[in-house]
This record gives structure tokens, C-alpha cells and sequence, in this order.
């Protein structure tokens, strides 16, 4: 029986056959796959701290922050999630020099097929990473932007004709039908051209990446388990797929336990 203790951070995924998942947990990274098939036990005493700061606090906001942190960081605001806002140009970018590392850089839209197609935004250094993160079967790269804004103006177009959500539960189910990725790229290009061509936007013409995940079975019911309503989890781990560990009686988001001080015994 092996156990560690300390905060957690999302999983590390490695683009394996299937994929390869790792918990931080705090100065340790833990391989999971192995744990696959195993009861684990997680236990949470009621300690939280900001990923960022290391304050202890009563609740996390955005995922493992402080409400401080929350309203101060770069990394939390609303250009994060609509990057079609963002406000770096005019100055008033809340910590510059993040916004120099993290969005003044080359982007990469692309198609993901969650179950559904969507369309998505990442750093180009975060490629396969974010598709991973969604739990995506197969994606693509379309297109190649210098920076966010002009990625999250082109998102705002594209997502016209393309979903840009995915829903949990249809994504956990897995086993989706495959969709052409490839075509729905150029009837995009013919739809969205002129528009793509004035922001900018480099055409990419990639190959289709197909992504497994380590799940043995699902569960009978995709409940949500939270550890601010259960403090303490025993069960098999079935599977994981994007940032969810799959137990045999429901799913645990570990990105949204950022923060938690947690003991994982297998």
C-alpha cells in the first residue's frame, strides 16, 4: 500500500497509447495508470490553499485561487476565458509581463471532436495538452495566430458554425462516432476565408491526432463527487479521460480541486 500527502495540482498527461496521467500531489508526481483497477482512497481534512499565494483559505475561485488572486492576476481575467476582450493593447493588462509570456505568443485554433465538434483555442506550447485536458478523441490544428486576442476574434467567427463547449458527460461516455475533422476545416476555410485572411491567420494543413484514454469500464451513473460535500472517497478507480478520475460510483474533476490538501492511498 502506497500513500502521499499534500496539495494537488490538474494532472500531467503525456500523448501515450493510452494516455499517460500523473498527479501532483504536493513534491510528488504520482502515476495514476497503475492505480487503474485498484481501490484508492482519498481523504480531505477541510485544508485549502491558493495555488498561487499558498494562503490557506475557505473556498477556491477559478479553479484553485484566492478570491485575492482571483481579482489581481493576469492568469484570472475574463480575457482568460473570452479572449476576444482582451485589453493588453490599451495598457491595462493586469500584470504585463504574464501577458508577454502567456499571450503574446503564438496560438493554435483548432477542431476537437468531444462528442461532438467544437472549436477551441490553445498556446501552441500547449498542444496536445489542452486536448487531453477535454478529454477530446481526435483533434486538429487549422490555424496558427501570433497572439490571443486575434485567436479568441477568430474563435467568436468560427463558432458560428461550430459548437465551442463541450458537455462532461457525453465526453466521459467516450466511444463517439468519428467525424471528418478534415473536411469540416475546409468547408470552415470557404466559409470564413476573407475574414481569416484579414486577421491574419496562417492555414495549417495537419494530421488529425487520435488520443486514447486509460479506461477499463464507466460507471452506472456519471455522478459528480465533490470533497467539499464528501471528505472522504473510497472506491475503484475505473479510468481517466481528460482531467476526471472515473470511479465506479461517479467522477471526481480533479481541476477543480486545485488547492486541496488530500491523502491518496492505493
Amino acid at each position: 500500500m502506497n500513500q502521499w500527502t499534500g496539495n494537488i495540482l490538474k494532472m500531467v498527461s503525456h500523448l501515450e497509447s493510452p494516455v499517460r496521467y500523473q498527479l501532483p500531489i504536493g513534491d510528488d508526481l504520482v502515476d495514476l495508470n497503475p492505480m487503474i483497477g485498484q481501490k484508492v482512497t482519498i481523504e480531505f481534512d477541510g485544508v485549502i490553499n491558493c495555488i498561487a499565494t499558498g494562503e490557506k483559505i475557505k473556498k477556491t475561485y477559478n479553479q484553485g485561487y484566492s478570491y485575492k488572486a482571483f481579482t489581481q492576476l493576469a492568469a484570472c481575467d475574463l480575457c482568460i476565458v473570452k479572449p476576444e476582450l482582451c485589453h493588453y493593447a490599451q495598457g491595462t493588462c493586469r500584470q504585463p509581463e504574464w501577458g508577454d509570456k502567456n499571450c503574446m505568443i503564438p496560438h493554435i485554433i483548432y477542431l476537437s471532436n468531444t462528442g461532438q465538434v467544437k472549436v477551441g483555442i490553445t498556446r501552441e506550447t500547449q498542444v496536445p495538452t489542452r486536448w487531453i485536458d477535454q478529454g477530446a478523441s481526435e483533434a486538429l490544428a487549422i490555424l496558427r495566430v501570433p497572439d490571443r486576442y486575434t485567436s479568441g476574434l477568430i474563435e467568436v467567427e468560427l463558432k458560428k458554425s461550430v459548437a465551442d463547449r463541450t458537455n462532461w458527460r457525453q465526453m466521459l461516455k467516450g466511444d463517439f462516432d468519428k467525424v471528418d475533422l478534415i473536411e469540416i476545416r475546409e468547408e470552415l476555410f470557404d466559409l470564413y476565408g476573407d475574414i481569416l485572411d484579414d486577421l491574419g491567420a496562417e492555414d495549417l494543413d495537419e494530421e488529425i491526432v487520435e488520443i486514447q484514454y486509460p479506461v477499463e469500464a464507466l460507471p452506472e451513473k456519471f455522478t459528480s463527487i465533490g470533497l467539499d460535500k464528501t471528505h472522504f472517497i473510497e472506491s475503484t478507480l475505473i479510468g481517466i479521460r481528460g482531467q476526471y478520475l472515473i470511479f465506479e460510483d461517479g467522477v471526481m474533476n480533479i481541476r477543480k480541486h486545485q488547492g486541496y490538501l488530500i491523502k491518496l492511498t492505493c
